[in-house]
């Protein structure tokens, strides 16, 4: 099959390498040239020299930003739109929003082009040996049929999670009860630090007791007791995932005061930090954080 990869970053490069190792035909795009013609060097692609040769692909995939930067993409001057082929799929694979999803899925509709969006769990380690879990969104089960050969090159567990934009939103709601279980692990851990209790320790009864989770036994334990802060993903990701669920929850009207702290504390982490430190990192960002007597 015939695949075009927009965006090998990253989480893009090690996916689209996958996709060459499956046996398709893959042809990669990218913001910055020089980024593409190395990637397609390295895992045997070929470089699109501009979107216009995007008619080329059966099945497109992307890997971006966030959805505003897959609608610009899609719909954009001289985009997908305008040059894919009626009949191709373009699989979203970003984090994006659900209700953007939506609406670009509609426009592209009107082109005979088919949105999925297919978000994937996992990181860097699991996107270099194709063991991602993807969640799929659909509004054309044939299509999702198409597009499985592709996505099983990436991934080795799935979820169908229901229409268009379900994918999305299932991601970013995993990622903020991902987001929440670190804060809440990491008070706990300043708090039982002041008091004289060793950080490594509490994470150890946490990993035996009730409050184990892969926050306690991945994350903490291995990558921000040991102070190595490379868990590969960064805290800027994480804040907009924990900010596109905060969003979704309050545009659906739930009563959601967990969320929506989770989204204001990784915010406060990605600032004080800056958006590309590792998420791990983020507990140095709050450990200086004393509370405001009320006046």
């Amino acid at each position: 099959m015939k695949v075009a990869f927009i965006g090998v970053g990253t989480m893009g490069k090690p996916m689209a390498a996958n996709i060459v190792k499956g046996g398709h035909e893959v042809f990669v795009f990218d913001s910055n040239p020089a980024v593409a013609s190395r990637v397609a060097g390295e895992i045997g692609a070929t470089v699109l020299g501009q979107m216009a040769d995007i008619a080329v692909a059966e099945i497109i995939v992307t890997m971006l930003p966030d959805g505003n930067v897959v609608r610009d993409v899609a719909l954009g001057d001289k985009g997908i739109a305008s040059a894919a082929k009626p009949g191709t799929i373009l699989v979203d694979m970003s984090s994006s929003q659900p209700m953007i999803t939506r609406t670009t899925g509609a426009a592209l509709a009107l082109k005979g082009i088919v949105l999925i969006d297919a978000p994937v769990s996992g990181g860097m380690q699991r996107a270099a040996t194709g063991k991602l879990t993807i969640m799929i969104g659909s509004n054309d089960a044939a299509a999702v049929v198409r597009a499985k050969p592709v996505l099983e090159c990436m991934g080795d567990t799935f979820f169908d999670v229901g229409k268009l934009g379900a994918g999305h939103a299932a991601k970013a709601l995993n990622n903020v009860v991902a987001a929440g279980n670190y804060a809440v692990l990491a008070e706990a851990l300043i708090a039982g630090e002041r008091y004289g209790i060793d950080r490594g320790t509490i994470v150890d009864i946490v990993n035996v007791s009730t409050g184990q989770s892969f926050c306690s036994t991945v994350v903490m334990k291995q990558f921000v007791i040991p102070e190595t802060f490379n868990t590969g993903f960064a805290s800027g990701l994480l804040a907009k995932d924990a900010r596109i669920a905060a969003d979704l929850a309050e545009e659906l009207g739930c009563d959601d005061p967990f969320i929506q702290l989770s989204a204001k504390r990784w915010a406060l982490a990605r600032d004080t930090l800056g958006g590309t430190e590792d998420m791990s990192k983020a507990i140095i960002a709050w450990q200086g954080l004393k509370k405001i007597p009320a006046a």
